[in-house]
């Protein structure tokens, strides 16, 4: 090969190579955005979980009373009929 040759060969690899660089340094920040976002969602999550279990053992304790004061009322309304 002659000397144009190598030095043409040499800008294209030394090319290749940092255009490659940049396509995994911007993989790379795009992928960091990507997991920023996900750890903020899995801490909303983790706060939208703590609030549907307090709803559920009120709806629990609702349904309880429910029942207790249905069971009142059916004991009382024996004589009435």
């Amino acid at each position: 090969m002659s000397a144009s040759w190598d030095g043409r060969l040499s800008v294209a690899i030394s090319g290749a190579m940092l255009a490659q660089t940049v396509a995994a340094l911007l993989w790379a920040g795009a992928a960091a955005e990507r997991l920023d976002q996900l750890q903020v969602r899995i801490a909303r999550s983790e706060d939208i979980a703590e609030r549907v279990a307090r709803l559920e053992e009120q709806g629990d304790h609702i349904q309880s009373t429910l029942i207790r004061i249905e069971r009142k009322l059916d004991d009382n309304s024996g004589g009435l009929r």
